[in-house]
């Protein structure tokens, strides 16, 4: 495997494997790497005939500078367990690297379809704005035929659909599942700073919206947002910042039950905030 650094070196990567006609599969991250994104990674390797994975802690996507020097860095296991996956190349740049001056300073913009103010949009500030700019400059550089993203960040998964529509990019997104632990908790870069008791309350969440599920045929999409709200709050050690259930495409909040509909949260275990997701499956109905 071998770790790029720069952009020149990338671009000679690509324009080699471009004149080789190889399929290039890609997976984003920004480091801290566990088994979900492997999940990713293997299934990127098996797909393609190349596996690139970018390394980049993208600070344009922090509103808040704590959380970005909070966040874990630690490249040199990224790239021992990128290599046992399959992975053929790293990108791990720098910032300076891959903005200048002038990106760093300036809100980067998109034609986002008012889907930047909904829910994470609400409590991130400028997060997706910081998303969109460092995903379609490694659209860019990369070229890839598949680039891989998990379902745990349902409203960026969305985002990133509707920029590769309006941007017209040749690339094929694949919505991966999401990846938990046994307890249940979807796997995040994010549990790390949890406490093993921690953990166990973080469990709860998943069990809760897994219950959820079963009150469809007698709760309206409203009912069921409260119940949720109540039942994560009351379990102990946990307050919830935000519970939605909207459309898939749209993000909005629905009224009345779809086919298909997504349940997003947020929620505080102690001072870690952890987002997870849920999709209901309902036949359609009178409300």
């Amino acid at each position: 495997m071998r770790i790029l650094k720069t952009i020149n070196e990338l671009i000679s990567l690509i324009n080699e494997l471009k004149a080789n006609n190889k399929t290039i599969g890609f997976v984003p991250t920004m480091g801290a790497l566990h088994e979900g994104h492997l999940t990713l990674v293997r299934q990127c390797v098996a797909e393609n005939e190349v596996c690139i994975v970018s390394v980049f802690v993208n600070p344009t996507q922090f509103n808040n500078k704590a959380d970005l020097e909070k966040y874990p860095r630690n490249v040199e296991k990224d790239a021992q367990l990128l290599e046992k996956a399959g992975c053929a190349y790293v990108f791990a740049p720098s910032a300076d690297e891959m903005y200048s001056a002038d990106e760093l300073e300036n809100t980067f913009e998109f034609d986002f379809g008012g889907m930047d103010r909904l829910m994470e949009g609400k409590f991130r500030p400028g997060h997706f704005n910081g998303v969109v700019q460092v995903v379609s400059k490694l659209f860019k550089l990369v070229q890839p035929d598949k680039a891989y993203f998990g379902k745990k960040d349902f409203q960026q998964l969305a985002i990133i659909h509707r920029m590769v529509r309006l941007m017209h990019f040749q690339v094929e997104i694949i919505d991966c599942p999401i990846v938990r632990e046994a307890s249940g908790l979807a796997m995040s870069s994010r549990n790390e700073r949890l406490s093993a008791a921690e953990r166990d309350t973080a469990a709860n969440i998943y069990r809760i919206l897994n219950e959820s599920r079963n009150l469809t045929d007698t709760m309206s999409p409203a009912e069921l947002t409260q119940w949720v709200t109540d039942e994560v709050n009351n379990a102990g050690g946990l307050s919830v910042e935000y519970f939605d259930i909207a459309d898939c495409e749209t993000l909005i909040t629905i009224d009345r039950w779809q086919p298909e509909s997504i349940g997003c949260i947020a929620v505080f275990c102690g001072e870690v905030r952890l987002i997870d997701n849920i999709e209901y499956n309902v036949q359609t109905r009178e409300n």
